[in-house]
């Protein structure tokens, strides 16, 4: 029988890790001072996520943890920027197979391959999707949101790439290497 559906694995990731991004997005924001953008710790959390569980969770812990975290701060959701969230943790989980966290290989190439993906995804999030979908959605004039979608592309590219190596190198240390047991004799 072949399951194509969720594992309760990923579920239980998707549930967990919404709940973090909630309370990483309420107490973690730094203020910029460009408009109703801020640095977001919680976004190396998601790409760590992402990383760890692939797509789907990437997805689903971005959208339904940015969703509900506007909702809780500000009584409203920006879902053309939750809709960017959840690309940002798609885009980046796509990459979760040739990162190999689980044999415990984070090197050089992998910390490339990452950031490469991240910066990416960064852009069509912030710069592509958050904007077209501000000026689609909200009628939001363009000049506002490109700004806000490449200071967010910058801001949240930079704390992935520090933040979200740190915790994949640190994570790829807990796992035993792929060939590195041995028998006694």
């Amino acid at each position: 029988m072949n399951n194509t559906g969720l594992s309760v694995k990923k579920v239980v990731a998707i549930g967990i890790g919404s709940a973090i991004y909630v309370i990483l997005a309420r107490f973690t924001s730094i203020p910029t001072p460009i408009p109703n953008t801020n640095i977001e710790l919680v976004f190396p959390f998601l790409a760590f996520f992402a990383s760890i569980y692939g797509a789907t969770v990437g997805f689903s812990v971005g959208f339904i943890g940015h969703a509900l975290s506007d909702f809780i701060m500000y009584g409203q959701t920006w879902w053309s920027w939750v809709l960017a969230t959840g690309i940002l943790g798609w885009i980046i989980g796509l990459a979760y197979k040739r990162l190999d966290l689980k044999n415990g290989i984070f090197g050089l190439k992998q910390i490339i391959l990452f950031n490469i993906v991240q910066i990416i995804a960064n852009i069509l999030a912030w710069i592509v999707v958050a904007p077209i979908g501000d000026i689609i959605i909200y009628s939001e004039p363009a000049n506002k949101v490109f700004v806000q979608g490449i200071s967010a592309t910058i801001s949240n590219g930079i704390s992935i790439l520090i933040i979200g190596t740190i915790l994949l190198k640190a994570y790829a240390s807990t796992k035993i290497k792929k060939g590195s047991l041995r028998k006694e004799d």
